[in-house]
């Protein structure tokens, strides 16, 4: 008998292994439904279950991908995939100025070069969704959006010059167990300019306008969410090849059934 339930245990045991394994310097993240700052007659959205980097991409990781990708290097990047900001703060192309810190996280990167970077890892950049969904969690509540102080400390970053520059993993936790979603850089997201200024939903959008829309409060489900507002805001006034000092990116994974 007991070597029967051992036997069992360990039949479990690799079958469930074998649905999900978890990837290194990853969480997983179970997917939910929930209503986002923005959407039609406030619509709710599904995420399905997915992981996310654990930490932003730093200036190491993207050294590295340089390395290995010449063609993302800061003088043989092509024009139409990056502007002139364009890891502004690399002295060559190889070599970040020294006073960055390469444990920082990586800012004057487009949205292509992103992509590219995230594609590389058998990963991609995360959805507008899928990126609010674990950002409006705090250390222990994974929708902290009504809290007063949820929204307060995110402005008071907002307010704070030069948090690119800080070491990535030296604010706290959420309850997902991801790091600095809040605190360094913005983030580059999949589709980070699908809101629209129109009643449409952003999920109904023109093809040909996916990478260039706006957005305003038009839509927004909760008005007072200015932290969220200011995000969408940043969004919509991005084009995908456009680098800036205060933004950066982290990868996210399908789960395979």
């Amino acid at each position: 008998m007991i070597n029967q339930v051992f036997r069992l245990f360990i039949l479990f045991t690799v079958f469930h292994t074998s649905i999900y394994a978890q990837t290194k310097d990853m969480v997983f993240i179970e997917g939910s439904r929930y209503i986002p700052l923005y959407g039609r007659d406030s619509t709710v959205v599904e995420v399905k279950d997915f992981e996310m980097d654990i930490y932003p991409v730093s200036n190491s990781d993207y050294l590295s991908f340089v390395k290995n990708n010449p063609k993302w290097e800061k003088s043989q990047v092509i024009a139409l995939f990056a502007d002139k900001s364009y890891l502004a703060n690399w002295d060559l192309d190889l070599k970040p100025n020294p006073s960055i810190n390469p444990q920082s996280p990586v800012n004057y990167v487009s949205w292509f070069a992103a992509k590219a970077y995230c594609e590389c890892q058998d990963k991609r950049l995360p959805t507008v969704d899928e990126w609010e969904y674990v950002a409006m969690a705090d250390e222990t509540t994974k929708d902290a959006r009504v809290k007063p102080e949820y929204n307060a400390q995110i402005l008071a970053w907002y307010e704070t010059p030069r948090t690119n520059e800080k070491v990535i993993g030296i604010t706290p936790k959420n309850v997902w167990g991801v790091y600095d979603l809040h605190g360094l850089v913005w983030e580059w997201t999949q589709d980070f300019n699908s809101v629209l200024i129109t009643g449409e939903s952003r999920k109904d959008v023109d093809k040909d306008n996916t990478l260039f829309c706006g957005s305003a409060s038009l839509n927004a489900t909760d008005l007072m969410n200015y932290a969220a507002f200011m995000r969408y805001a940043i969004r919509g006034s991005l084009k995908a090849k456009y680098s800036m000092k205060n933004l950066g990116f982290r990868c996210v994974k399908d789960v395979k059934d």
